[in-house]
């Protein structure tokens, strides 16, 4: 890829501020719908589970298909941008119904939940596989490509703030229940549809023109086997994966947490997850700059296992959140903040550096595929942990409900405990070991790049 002047501030905002649509995206089903399935519209925990997890798998299909899709679309407007006008048209309308159940039996609130979260799915699909293929076309420095990532990361820390904080009140305010996540939706659906087609508006003067256009014709399992071919990405795609599962967890479980662990000491839950949204964000917001800074001195690599570990240290006091004051929760919130700032930065930068990777090694742009691969593991691994978290319930006896307040068992309590703990955790440390295969630096590239064919 050619020489560019460097990406001008305008367009770094443009482009960032399309992360808020997709930082709400992410956060609010993954905090709320399990916790409003099992206890406003009356589905088990296990069941519950499966219309979070089911949508993910045709992410599977979709998110791939839909890199292939925009490497092959030739548009005056670029390759990517008419796809986030689309997703950020479709993906509000999409939200209102996912949170607009009817008065149905559990098993049909199941059904409905699940077609709805189905057509959700995949409108961010079509949003959001071409905006994450972008960097890699609008800008080919190492070190720029993180500079970028950090005004996308920034931005989506709004995004999950918004989504994390803002949506709970909101419930709370809408009076609760069936009415409570009406009103939430409506509000979130305004942010997420302005954000996105802000990033359609504020991307028109970006560099896609010169991108070259995939003329493959390999099918859909051929492309994603070629990008799997590549080592780095393998890498970088398994690690992002298992970091995901163990995000899924702790976003799924912060609801039951505030419910029934640390509930009854002045707050309100919705207040008390509003509480550790800010915990979790505030630190994440003031740490990306430092964190640019520690990627450029010791690495991406390094900097994204250090970030890890951050992330892994704060979840063991967890455990005792039932006991230990409020604050000591918070404080350990904030620690994993920090990690959290650290690990989606790096692993979206590095991201660029393994699609450049691919056009040393094969002369190939596949932009697309990547993106699409990486997002199919993104969303399907916060997709998995919570239906870990579903499962777990289901296992320690969870009692669901229609919006009344029930009594859990003390092994429920304890499933909750494991949930927010032990097993995101685990999980954040096994990443770790899929990490250490990835050699992809700065030098490694420079020298793929001169050992490329002309």
């Amino acid at each position: 890829m050619e020489a560019r002047a460097p990406l001008s501030l305008n367009l770094r905002l443009g482009y960032g501020l399309g992360a808020v649509g997709t930082g709400v995206f992410s956060t609010v089903p993954g905090l709320l719908l399990l916790f409003y399935m099992t206890n406003t519209l009356g589905i088990s925990a296990w069941l519950a589970g499966l219309a979070l997890f089911l949508p993910k798998i045709w992410d599977v299909i979709s998110d791939p298909l839909m890199g292939i899709v925009s490497d092959r679309t030739r548009s005056t407007w670029g390759r990517r941008r008419p796809y986030l006008l689309a997703g950020g048209l479709a993906l509000p309308l999409c939200f209102v119904l996912l949170f607009s159940t009817p008065a149905l039996s559990p098993t049909l609130s199941f059904v409905f939940v699940l077609v709805a979260f189905t057509l959700c799915a995949t409108a961010f699909t079509v949003f959001t596989v071409p905006y994450v293929a972008m960097p890699a076309e609008m800008t080919a420095d190492y070190d720029e490509g993180t500079s970028l990532m950090s005004y996308r990361m920034a931005f989506m820390t709004v995004g999950i703030l918004a989504g994390g904080a803002l949506a709970p009140m909101l419930v709370k305010l809408g009076g609760g229940g069936r009415s409570g996540h009406q009103v939430m939706a409506l509000v979130i659906a305004g942010v997420i549809g302005l954000t996105m087609i802000g990033a359609f508006l504020g991307t028109r003067r970006a560099p896609f023109e010169r991108a070259r256009v995939d003329e493959r014709r390999e099918g859909w399992r051929a492309q994603v086997l070629a990008a799997l071919r590549n080592p780095h990405y393998r890498r970088l795609v398994g690690t992002h994966f298992v970091v995901q599962i163990g995000i899924g967890c702790t976003l799924t479980n912060v609801r039951y947490v505030a419910e029934y662990l640390v509930a009854d000491r002045g707050l309100a839950p919705e207040d008390i997850v509003t509480l550790m949204f800010v915990s979790l964000v505030l630190p994440t917001f003031v740490m990306m700059p430092p964190w640019v800074a520690v990627s450029r001195r010791v690495g991406k690599r390094r900097a994204y296992a250090l970030s890890i570990a951050l992330f892994a240290a704060g979840t063991p006091p967890l455990w005792f959140a039932a006991s230990a004051p409020l604050w000591c929760s918070c404080v350990a919130v904030g620690v994993m903040g920090v990690g959290f700032a650290g690990a989606q930065l790096h692993a979206f930068s590095m991201l660029p550096d393994t699609i450049q990777s691919e056009l040393a090694l094969t002369g190939e742009q596949r932009e697309g595929i990547f993106s699409g691969v990486w997002l199919a593991a993104d969303k399907g691994g916060v997709a998995l942990g919570g239906f870990l978290v579903s499962l777990v319930l289901g296992q320690t006896g969870f009692l669901e409900s229609q919006g009344e307040r029930v009594l859990q068992p003390d092994s429920a309590l304890t499933g909750i405990a494991l949930n927010s703990s032990l097993l995101p955790g685990a999980l954040f440390l096994l990443s770790l070991l899929v990490l250490r295969g990835y050699s992809l630096s700065s030098d490694e590239l420079a020298r793929l790049r001169a050992a490329a064919p002309r």
